[in-house]
């Protein structure tokens, strides 16, 4: 692309010193430098000019970078090598037909074509490395050689590592698929990996051979004819060669990523040549550091460029090694966000290229306010250039609040809206994209994101975007009112679906949370306030009681100040709220639209908790399958003591009573006692889709809310609920743990187990105390939980029969799980296999604490290998074991989902949830 008509005349403010940055002052020092302030810097006559003088400049460049496409190519290879080895293992039949095949059709092969193919394949295999060894170093490119030779050096020795490994301990089956007897003896057996060749591989690939044409043909000669000799004189079997080509080309992108490729980005001067190849005579080039931050790593390195003639340009340089930053970020995104929502997450520099001028064209062409793309050319084979008429300007996160006004605000919303009014979507509506020049006038740079043709979601989510960032600076009000002004009622409330975090760009979603953590220290702070002012009233008043006696406290007056320090606490509470900001901007938009949708959209494909859960439920199922697998489940279910398993479900049923008592025992309020077992049984289905310490914390939290108690005193009340019953967890722990030890021992000695668990937990808390961080953490977060869950306590304790029902359910609950499993064990056991109460006691606890730690629904996977290991370790043979544990969470976990649905619409109808 050439350069567009410059005129001499054009270049404004020209004169015979250049502008100090900011100041319009004379500094001819600097002649190139960029105006930080927005001012247009005025450009130097030409004889004043150091020709390519680049300021700014990276002169301190990595001299490697570790690329993520080459530990992609690792992971990749390693994956194949896996599926290799188990496809050799588990298709045994198959593995052998083949080989049969092929060998059938390489014997038929002539014997002259054989020795041929033998004797060249056998020099070039070594000429080949060397040849290009020497072509490396004739052009002085000896690290590429250096990573090669490392490359072949580990190969070599996971070769070794291999045929050890197939020699001594692999299965049979694999040791079939990679050997044979060997040609010249039958009583040894060929090399399951060849020892030369994937050292060779290693090499050729880590000193980038592939990448250069001829040497690829070359490469692929090689391998082909040496491949082919071994198969025709029986050294090898396919599934060897395929081992070795995969670890030579697994083992050469992993020595790759480990040390790091050479650093081939351009330089600035770079940069002048390659603009004097589109027509352009540049003066000097300086580099805006301000955009080298690590948010803006992918968007390229920007120069301002100063011209012998003309008006001074903007250049962006996107390289490999740029393009690259945010890779796994971008992946992630791809992952688990909904196709429309983000592109491909490493497209190529032409691709690349191609994007953002087909947006700098659009943009212009919508009538909206946006850097003019001018030229743009490649330099060299890993980087490109683009090259746009300089916008001098301040950022909107640059400029001052005083200056945000509301005709800005509106400019902004009217530049989005011509975007919006040709489909484009531009995508990243941060603050340093909007730019605003010396006249006040907005530019909307940053375009090489965007997107044209957009579907209505992206134009929404650049609505909402915009929202928020104006929201960050303005405040919720003034934002929605410009763009209300300028868009219309209709357009704005339509985003609201989109106002969600996971629609937001990185930097923003990094702030809002900043601002959560803030929101929540404030909250905190005021009401630990309110807790010492209490209490300090309380001494005051008490330090004014006279008499020579000291009367015992009054129970009203105790129960009094209990009541005032709750409400003290709660006041607090409600005066610290504070609304985030997208939850300020829906209230904002629905004073004019009550009617607007505001449940957020599904834009999430897949969840981290979702991964995280299908790994461990597969874990588990594998693990359950591979003890089933040697169980003979028919005679077993046969034998089985029906009336073991009534009881078994018995117990099931009356854990859910014993939940309810748990949960009402800290409800000083009236609460039905139906109507709560109703919700721990609706528990068992939000069990299922939530894990289990969040999913039934939650539910108790809201039916209790929506039972006519407070909100504050409901999420009180639950915690301490788990207070106590974690509490009471622990020291049923130690104590079932203790009484198992002296089973077998005459002496009341504690087992190895429980001083063990307490030496650990004694660890862990010295760790916990002596490291401040540590230290700060907890305390804060314990300070907190006591400042609202200890007044409630107090009131609890004022109650003994409420007392006596919460701690009296936690127990009968933790009992009724216990006999649940002993039941189930007994179930498919006899008197010889029966276990004690306190070994299954022991095991239950274990097993739940686990399933309440781990982050899948209910537990699942967790707490299945959990009690089938524990009641294996504790003398149960695996026979019963295994589907004990399958009984016992088919009735507290799977068989309930039913009907704990069926009560969570009960309830959700009757609006109790």
């Amino acid at each position: 692309m050439e350069q567009q008509g410059v005129h001499p005349e054009d270049a404004e403010g020209t004169s015979d010193a250049s502008a100090r940055p900011g100041t319009g002052e004379a500094d001819p020092k600097n002649p190139g430098e960029k105006a930080a302030q927005g001012s247009d810097p005025v450009v130097d006559e030409p004889e004043e000019a150091h020709a390519d003088e680049v300021e700014g400049d990276e002169p301190l460049l990595p001299a490697r970078v570790h690329r993520p496409s080459d530990l992609m190519r690792l992971l990749i290879g390693v994956l194949a090598v896996a599926l290799l080895l188990a496809i050799a293992a588990f298709a045994h039949g198959t593995t052998s037909g083949l080989e049969q095949d092929i060998n059938k059709g390489t014997g038929q092969a002539p014997d002259l074509l054989t020795k041929i193919a033998g004797l060249a394949s056998s020099i070039a295999i070594l000429l080949v490395p060397v040849a290009f060894a020497i072509e490396r170093l004739i052009k002085r490119d000896g690290l590429r050689i250096a990573d090669g030779v490392l490359a072949a050096v580990l190969a070599h020795g996971v070769t070794l590592a291999t045929d050890l490994w197939v020699a001594e301990a692999a299965p049979g089956s694999i040791q079939e698929a990679l050997t044979q007897p060997s040609p010249g003896d039958i009583h040894a057996l060929t090399d399951p990996v060849h020892g030369y060749l994937a050292p060779v591989i290693a090499y050729m690939t880590a000193v980038g051979m592939s990448r250069r044409p001829r040497w690829r043909a070359v490469l692929w000669i090689v391998l082909l004819l040496d491949a082919f000799s071994m198969l025709v004189t029986g050294y090898t079997t396919p599934f060897s060669i395929t081992l070795t080509v995969l670890i030579g080309w697994t083992v050469a992108y992993g020595t790759l990523y480990a040390v790091g490729s050479p650093n081939v980005r351009p330089t600035g001067q770079t940069l002048m040549a390659g603009l004097r190849t589109v027509g352009f005579h540049p003066v000097s080039a300086a580099r805006d550091s301000a955009a080298d931050t690590p948010e803006n790593g992918d968007r390229g390195r920007r120069y301002f460029v100063t011209l012998e003639d003309g008006r001074p340009l903007d250049v962006t340089v996107v390289d490999r090694e740029q393009q690259a930053q945010g890779f796994f970020y971008r992946a992630w995104r791809n992952l688990t966000l909904r196709g429309f929502a983000t592109r491909s997450s490493l497209p190529s520099l032409r691709q690349a290229l191609e994007q953002e001028a087909l947006l700098a064209y659009a943009a212009i062409a919508a009538g909206a306010n946006a850097p003019k793309l001018i030229a743009t050319s490649e330099l060299g084979p890993d980087a490109v250039m683009l090259v746009y008429e300089h916008t001098g300007g301040r950022t909107l996160d640059s400029l001052p609040d005083e200056e945000i006004t509301d005709e800005l605000l509106r400019d902004t919303w009217h530049q989005v809206r011509s975007l919006q009014s040709r489909r484009i979507a531009h995508r990243r509506l941060v603050g340093d994209a909007i730019l605003v020049d010396r006249s006040g006038t907005v530019i909307l740079t940053d375009l090489r994101v965007g997107e044209i043709a957009a579907g209505d979601l992206l134009l929404r989510m650049d609505v909402s975007q915009l929202l928020v960032t104006l929201g960050l600076r303005v405040g919720a009000e003034r934002a929605v009112d410009a763009a209300l002004s300028v868009l219309g009622p209709d357009a704005v409330a339509d985003c609201l679906p989109m106002l969600q975090p996971i629609a937001l760009s990185r930097s923003t979603r990094a702030t809002l949370r900043r601002l959560a953590r803030e929101r929540a220290e404030r909250e905190r702070e005021a009401v630990l306030e309110a807790s010492r002012q209490t209490r300090q009233t309380r001494l005051e008043s008490a330090s004014h009681a006279t008499g020579p006696v000291l009367e015992k406290p009054d129970k009203k007056a105790v129960r009094a100040e209990a009541r005032a320090e709750k409400r003290a606490i709660d006041e607090a509470v409600e005066e610290a709220r504070e609304e985030d900001l997208l939850t300020q901007i829906r209230h904002q938009v629905l004073l004019i639209r009550p009617q607007a949708p505001v449940e957020p959209a599904r834009l999430e494909r897949v969840r981290p908790r979702t991964l995280i859960s299908f790994m461990a439920g597969a874990i588990g199922a594998y693990f359950l399958l591979t003890q089933l697998t040697h169980i003979e489940l028919g005679p077993l279910v046969a034998n089985a003591e029906w009336g073991w398993v009534i009881a078994a479900v018995l117990f099931s049923a009356a854990s859910y009573f014993a939940a309810a008592m748990a949960l009402l025992g800290f409800v000083p309020e009236r609460v039905p006692f139906l109507r709560t077992v109703a919700a721990q049984v609706a528990g068992s289905f939000v069990k299922i889709v939530a894990p289990a310490a969040v999913g039934g914390v939650a539910l108790n939290t809201r039916f209790l809310q929506r039972a006519g108690v407070r909100p504050g005193l409901a999420v009180a009340s639950v915690g301490a609920s788990q207070l106590f019953g974690l509490g009471c967890h622990i020291l049923m722990l130690l104590a079932f743990g203790y009484l198992t030890g002296t089973e077998k021992t005459p002496s009341l000695s504690p087992s190895r187990t429980v001083i063990a668990g307490l030496l650990t937990v004694a660890v862990l808390v010295l760790v916990v105390t002596s490291v401040p961080f540590l230290r700060k953490f907890v305390a804060t977060r314990v300070r907190s939980l006591f400042a609202g869950v200890v007044p409630r306590m107090l009131d609890v304790l004022q109650r003994p029969q409420k007392l006596i029902t919460g701690i009296g359910g936690m127990l009968l609950l933790t009992a009724c799980f216990v006999m649940c499993l002993d039941a189930s064990i007994r179930a498919f056991g006899d008197e010889t296999t029966s276990l004690s109460i306190a070994s299954v006691a022991v095991v239950f606890l274990a097993g739940n604490a686990l399933g309440s730690a781990a982050p899948t629904p209910g537990g699942v996977g967790a707490v299945e290998a959990t009690l089938t290991v524990g009641l294996i370790a504790v003398g149960l043979p695996k026979e019963v074991a295994a589907p004990a544990v399958l009984l016992f969470r088919l009735l507290t976990l799977w068989l309930p989902v039913l009907p704990g649905w069926l009560a969570f619409n009960h309830l959700t109808r009757k609006g109790a949830l």
